[in-house]
């Protein structure tokens, strides 16, 4: 499912039109990704919570010449889906 398919369910679902439920959708991954890039954390209760991870920087080889590489720590966006997303994820 891509945005235009995710929008359009959204719209049936809710009752809404397209345009409203594009820009509600809009609006509330703008603010998810607003937040996490700030430091903070974002909790869907059922849905699960994004927050910002730090990943440690370590050792990794070049493909191409087998060199060793060190990969530089960094700051990434995590997912963590909610009892309820993984319960029924697992049922299917």
């Amino acid at each position: 499912m891509n945005k235009g398919e995710l929008v359009n369910a959204i719209a049936q679902s809710a009752g809404v039109s397209k345009k409203d439920a594009d820009t509600i959708l809009s609006a509330t991954l703008d603010t998810i990704v607003e937040t996490v890039a700030e430091g903070g954390k974002v909790t869907l209760v059922g849905f699960g919570s994004f927050e910002p991870r730090e990943r440690q920087a370590r050792e990794g080889r070049n493909p191409k010449t087998g060199e060793k590489i060190t990969i530089p720590a960094t700051k990434v966006p995590a997912f963590s889906a909610g009892k309820s997303f993984k319960d029924k994820v697992a049922d299917k």
